[in-house]
């Protein structure tokens, strides 16, 4: 896939993990992409280390949004300290 594809799919990824967090996230679409991207590598690694994924092997839409959704409760709580 190349980067435009990324680019897209982590939006996708990014704006499900914003609908299903609870709360206001000040971020824009940019932001909201890299997001999914970030949490779409999240689950890819900890699938992997896992044994449910192989070597190169993408994570699927589920997990990354649940990985993207970790990714942005952490940032929450390290933004509100």
């Amino acid at each position: 896939m190349g980067i435009i594809g990324t680019f897209i799919v982590g939006l996708i990824v990014g704006a499900l993990a914003r609908l299903v967090m609870p709360g206001e996230q000040k971020m824009g679409w940019i932001l909201t992409a890299l997001l999914g991207i970030a949490g779409s590598f999240i689950a890819g690694y900890v699938g992997q280390a896992a044994g449910w994924y192989q070597a190169g092997q993408g994570a699927g839409w589920i997990a990354s949004v649940l990985g993207a959704v970790v990714l942005l409760f952490a940032v929450q709580k390290i933004q509100s300290k």
